[in-house]
């Protein structure tokens, strides 16, 4: 079934994006294998619901989760694309087999490098114009780059980027109009704020950092982006899993790729009497909520199978009435200056994505 999706720009360029998008990480086989027709027919799935921006990267799979997007996408217009720089795949003849690497189990027999350079940042995104067999790819991110992935090395990697030309390669990309916007894809707000003083963000994708069960990019970065007229892309709206299942189910919680802390556990259930006493499933309102900011271009939640993806458009479409997010501002689970959705949520957006166009590729 195709849904007519809002569409909303990336910060000053051309770029119209879907609303709601698709990460792709978990075709790369992340934490569980997924073979290649339920990857085909995932992304069928997306693209005939009307989703018109996908994300995914080289270290996705090592290089997996690129070559089944290049091949779902290619040939359809008016879709968007990214993938990410900052990663090299060097080739590794002693991998064989599925077995887990980095969290994903591909067969791709190649590792991660880590390379932000001038000449790493040309050769990555040569290298995934190859893996997606793509001409064109719409926007790159610099992946992973920051202290929580770098610790005592990121002074030393971020260099590469700035002294190392790393800015400098996706600029003249972007100028050149090899690529349409570029930005950083992250899960801390520092590093963002520190790019932005040396380089323009056209978007940031921040990972699990602006969510119903965290708000803190509203002091800082949120503000800085509007001054800059950066657009923000939310990965990991259900923050690593805790805010799609709940506490409820008696498995093991999971908060930001680890264990969840009693905290956030303690936490999330009070957002989830919220969301019982309004009927309101809580992975409907984790997905809405980001999008009621204006500097918001799309959510793009993991999406591994067809049937995610309707239960995904469900949520949604989920009416959420009002008087919900201001319980939620009154019992302080929300920060005060955080931006709600209207309702009704579609009310005010004039521009729509129209699902399964072909063409030739981009």
């Amino acid at each position: 079934m195709s849904h007519l999706l809002p569409i909303r720009p990336i910060g000053n360029t051309t770029l119209r994006v879907t609303e709601l998008g698709f990460g792709a990480a978990s075709l790369g086989s992340l934490y569980r294998i997924v073979g290649d027709r339920d990857a085909k027919d995932t992304l069928t799935a997306a693209i005939d619901a009307g989703i018109g921006y996908f994300d995914t990267a080289p270290y996705y799979g090592m290089g997996l989760s690129e070559r089944r997007v290049g091949d779902a996408l290619r040939g359809h217009t008016g879709a968007v694309l990214s993938t990410k720089v900052g990663r090299l795949l060097k080739a590794n003849l002693d991998i064989r087999g599925c077995a887990e690497r980095h969290g994903f189990y591909s067969p791709m027999p190649f590792e991660p490098e880590f390379d932000y350079t001038f000449d790493g940042v040309m050769t990555s995104w040569e290298a995934s114009r190859q893996r997606l067999g793509m001409a064109r790819i719409d926007i790159l991110y610099v992946h992973d780059i920051g202290r929580l992935t770098h610790g005592d090395r990121h002074e030393a990697t971020f260099r590469q980027l700035t002294d190392g030309g790393g800015f400098r390669a996706l600029e003249q990309l972007r100028i050149g109009g090899a690529i349409k916007a570029f930005g950083l894809g992250v899960n801390e707000t520092a590093i963002c704020l520190d790019a932005m003083r040396h380089v323009h963000l056209d978007v940031i994708l921040l990972a699990g950092r602006y969510t119903l069960l965290e708000q803190n990019p509203l002091d800082a970065l949120l503000p800085a982006c509007r001054s800059t007229g950066t657009s923000i892309v939310v990965g990991g709206p259900y923050n690593s899993g805790i805010l799609a299942t709940g506490t409820r189910h008696g498995g093991v919680l999971h908060y930001d790729y680890g264990i969840a802390p009693q905290t956030v556990v303690d936490r999330v259930q009070l957002l989830e009497a919220h969301c019982e006493r309004y009927g309101i499933p809580l992975a409907a309102a984790a997905l809405q909520f980001p999008l009621a900011h204006p500097q918001v271009a799309s959510v793009i939640p993991g999406l591994g199978s067809a049937l995610e993806i309707e239960r995904t458009l469900d949520l949604y479409d989920t009416s959420i009435p009002g008087d919900f997010w201001r319980d939620l501002k009154s019992a302080g689970l929300l920060h005060p200056d955080a931006p709600v959705p209207p309702v009704p949520r579609t009310a005010a957006r004039p521009e729509y994505h129209e699902a399964g166009s072909r063409g030739s590729s981009t």
